[in-house]
C-alpha cells in the first residue's frame, strides 16, 4: 500500500512542478523532457532487469543447494545460545524458538524464500503464548525488530544490480554493507533490550557482538590509511574471496550430504529466473515515476534543500544525493531500489554516491512493510514500541552507511 501512495505522489508532484515551470518560467520544453525521460527509464528498467537474469538465476540455484545441504541448520545451532538470551519469556523447547532461529539464519544467508514462511510460522507460534490476542508481546516485538534490522551476510541483489549497471568490481561494497547491516541489527537489539530490560552482558551475547566488533576494528586498522582506490580494490578482493568460499562450501557440503547438487541447483535457478521476470514491471514502474520526478527538477530541489541544511551545519555534503535511498527504504523496498538504480545511472556505479546508495540499500530494511506483514498475519493491532525500535535501527543503519562510505570510498 505504501508503494502505491509513493508511486502516485511522484507523478502528481512532478506534474504540479512542471505546470509551475511552464506558467511562471515559460519552460515550454519541460513536458517533452519529462516524456523523454520516462520512456528512456522504462527502457533502462527492462534492460537492467534482464541483465539480472544470469546472476540471480545462478545465485538462487547456489542458495537452494545451501538450503538442502543443511546450512540453515548449521547457522541455527551456531546462534541459538545468543538467541535464547534475547527471548527470556519463551519456555525452553518451545517450537517458536526453533522457527525464530531458522528465520534469522535464512535471512543471514539471503534465503528470502525460506525466511518469510518460517518467520510467519514463528509469529503464529509466539501468538500461542500471547495472553492478549491483539497486543504484541515482548517476544513478538524482539522478533519483529530482528527482522526489520535483519543482518544479511551476502547482499546478493545489490551486487547483482551493480553488475547489471556496469560496475568494475560489483562486490566492492560487500564489506561495508555487512558492517552496516550488523550495526543496524545491533542497534535494534539494544533498543529492544533497553525497553524490555534484557541484559546483554552475558557470554553468548558478548561473543556474538564482540567477535564481530573486533573483526570490524581489524578491517578498519588494515584499511584506514589506504588511498580510496586501494581500499576499493582490497574490499572487492576480500568480498569476492568470501563469496566464492561460501559457494564452494555449499557445493562441497551438498556433495558430502549426498544430495544431487546439480538437480537442486537447477530447481533453485528456475526460481531465480522467475524472480527476475517478476521484478521487471515493478522496477520499470518506479523508475518511470522517478524519471518524471527528476526531469521536472523535483529531485534536485529536494537534494539541494537537504544539502543546504547540512552545509549550514558545516558537514561535508557529498553524501546528500544518496540520502533519498536511505529515507525511502523504511517505507518501500521497491521505491528505494528504484532510487538506487537511478543514482547509479546518474552518478555511475563506481562513484562515491553510486557505492553509497548500495551500502544504504543493504544496511536498512522496509520496516513498515515487515511490521504490516508479520503483525497482520496474527491480527496484532497494538504494536507498542516495535515501530520505534525498528525506526531507530533504520536511522542508525543510514548513519552507519554514510560513515562507512566515507571510510571506505571517499
Amino acid at each position: 500500500m505504501a508503494l502505491n501512495y509513493i508511486w502516485i505522489a511522484f507523478f502528481v508532484i512532478a506534474f504540479i512542478v512542471a505546470l509551475i515551470r511552464l506558467i511562471f518560467l515559460h519552460d515550454t520544453a519541460v513536458f517533452s523532457s519529462v516524456m523523454t525521460a520516462m520512456f528512456d527509464s522504462a527502457k533502462t528498467g527492462a534492460e537492467i532487469s534482464l541483465g539480472l537474469a544470469g546472476i540471480m538465476t545462478f545465485w538462487m540455484g547456489i542458495m537452494r543447494v545451501g538450503e538442502k545441504a543443511g546450512m540453515i541448520g548449521i547457522f541455527a545451532r551456531a546462534v541459538d545460545p545468543f538467541f535464547s538470551r534475547l527471548f527470556p519469556g519463551i519456555p525452553k523447547k518451545h517450537p517458536s524458538m526453533g522457527s525464530i532461529v531458522m528465520n534469522f539464519s535464512a535471512n543471514m544467508l539471503g534465503l528470502d524464500n525460506a525466511a518469510t514462511p518460517v518467520g510467519l510460522k514463528a509469529m503464529k507460534e509466539l501468538q500461542e503464548l500471547n495472553p492478549s490476542a491483539d497486543t504484541a508481546t515482548n517476544a513478538q516485538i524482539m522478533f519483529l525488530v530482528l527482522n526489520t534490522a535483519g543482518m544479511t551476510l551476502i547482499p546478493t541483489s545489490v551486487i547483482a544490480m551493480r553488475l547489471a549497471m556496469g560496475a568494475a568490481n560489483p562486490a566492492d561494497i560487500f564489506i561495508p554493507t555487512v558492517i552496516g547491516t550488523f550495526i543496524s541489527f545491533m542497534s535494534g537489539v539494544i533498543a529492544v533490550a533497553l525497553y524490555q530490560r534484557i541484559s546483554l552482558f552475558n557470554l553468548p551475547s558478548l561473543v556474538f557482538f564482540g567477535g564481530f566488533a573486533l573483526l570490524m576494528y581489524g578491517l578498519y586498522l588494515w584499511m584506514h590509511n589506504m588511498p580510496p582506490a586501494d581500499v576499493a580494490t582490497y574490499t572487492g578482493l576480500l568480498g569476492g574471496l568470501i563469496i566464492f568460499s561460501i559457494i564452494i562450501s555449499f557445493l562441497v557440503l551438498g556433495f558430502i550430504r549426498r544430495i544431487n547438487v546439480y538437480e537442486v541447483f537447477i530447481d533453485g535457478a528456475k526460481d531465480g529466473f522467475q524472480t527476475v521476470v517478476m521484478i521487471i514491471p515493478y522496477l520499470v514502474a518506479i523508475l518511470v515515476a522517478i524519471a518524471a520526478f527528476r526531469a521536472t527538477g523535483c529531485m534536485d530541489y529536494l537534494v539541494n534543500a537537504i544539502g543546504s541544511v547540512f552545509a549550514w551545519m558545516g558537514i561535508n555534503t557529498d553524501f546528500v544525493p544518496a540520502l533519498p535511498v536511505g529515507l525511502m527504504k523504511t517505507l518501500s523496498g521497491g521505491a528505494a531500489r528504484g532510487l538506487m538504480v537511478d543514482a547509479m545511472k546518474v552518478y555511475h556505479p563506481d562513484s562515491f554516491v553510486g557505492r553509497l546508495v548500495c551500502i544504504m540499500q543493504g544496511s536498512t530494511e522496509t520496516t513498515f512493510y515487515i511490521l504490516a506483514v508479520y503483525f497482520g498475519s496474527v491480527n496484532i493491532r497494538n504494536t507498542r514500541y516495535a515501530l520505534t525500535c525498528g525506526l531507530i535501527a533504520d536511522l542508525v543503519g543510514v548513519v552507519a552507511a554514510i560513515v562507512l562510505g566515507y571510510i571506505f570510498f571517499h
